[in-house]
């Protein structure tokens, strides 16, 4: 297990966390932003923009990055908030998690600034510790208040997944539950079909999720499996043609392979009273698509190691 830390063309901290198998991901200290998560094939898991755009204030479209404390447009703050545009700090003291001694991980915080408190008036500790296994990358967030006073506040990991062709994709795991739809007002609706797939654009909110979602991916042979713990929501993005031609941070024809499966508390905002703290935990991993079922991997269930 080791931890390495490069320096970005513009001089900024780059972490990179490696692991016996040869899995490696990488995080920026700029947004505290996973940009790189490689199995053990060297084979790229997450998605990058061909047209990112890595200097502040914007944010890097691409990777996973951290909306807090406000998703999307949902309040008066920037869209997504702005975490994901700040300059993190590697944290020394990160209790109370106990040490991840079998793993490579590594831990940063962001701390309220004057500049923050102007816009957002409130006292917070964002942490985040990231850790790499074989054939796992897993996230803990945690928001501590640090104010005398309670606040609210709505979160997502937004996980831009490499995919071969969004045409060819299946997400399972949201069937029959109810969804805001962000590009009908936000209007309710229950998801009727058997397994989510995409032939346009999609833009919405799954309410009351469960804690393990599938993206199937047919042409890879492989399944994106996402657990998650603390975040009842999750989000399902792509933009399509027309949006991805609008977006100025997005090339042309990059909406066919990415797909955003996020983690989320969106519908109802978690509230911390002083000094109270919130944890989330999304654990996403692989399995090779001939072995999947729908729901399980039927050597586990089996108990085939």
């Amino acid at each position: 297990m080791s931890i390495n830390i490069t320096q970005e063309s513009d001089g900024s901290p780059r972490i990179v966390l490696s692991e016996p198998t040869g899995c490696t991901a990488e995080v920026l200290l700029y947004g505290g932003q996973v940009v790189s998560w490689k199995n053990e094939r060297r084979e790229e898991l997450l998605f990058m923009s061909s047209k990112a755009i890595r200097k502040a204030p914007k944010a890097i479209r691409g990777g996973i990055p951290i909306c807090f404390p406000q998703f999307a447009n949902l309040g008066l703050l920037e869209h997504h908030g702005f975490a994901r545009n700040r300059l993190w700090s590697l944290d020394s003291s990160p209790s109370p998690l106990p040490p991840a001694n079998q793993q490579s991980s590594v831990d940063l915080v962001l701390k309220s600034t004057e500049e923050d408190l102007k816009t957002w008036p409130h006292r917070f500790e964002l942490r985040l510790r990231m850790s790499l296994s074989a054939g796992k990358l897993t996230l803990i967030p945690r928001v501590r208040n640090t104010d005398n006073k309670a606040f609210s506040f709505t979160f997502a990991l937004r996980n831009y997944l490499s995919v071969s062709d969004i045409s060819e994709l299946r997400v399972e795991g949201l069937e029959t539950l109810d969804y805001f739809d962000n590009l009908l007002h936000r209007e309710r609706y229950t998801e009727q079909a058997d397994a989510i797939t995409f032939d346009g654009e999609i833009d919405r909110v799954y309410l009351s999720t469960p804690t393990k979602i599938a993206i199937i991916d047919h042409e890879k042979k492989r399944t994106f499996v996402m657990r998650k713990e603390g975040m009842p929501d999750a989000v399902v993005w792509n933009p399509w043609d027309k949006k991805a031609k609008a977006l100025s941070d997005l090339g042309d024809e990059d909406y066919k392979t990415m797909l955003c499966v996020d983690s989320a508390a969106i519908e109802t905002p978690i509230v911390l009273k002083p000094f109270e703290e919130w944890k989330g935990r999304q654990e996403l991993s692989t399995v090779s698509s001939s072995y999947f079922s729908g729901q399980l991997d039927p050597r586990k269930v089996l108990g085939i190691s």
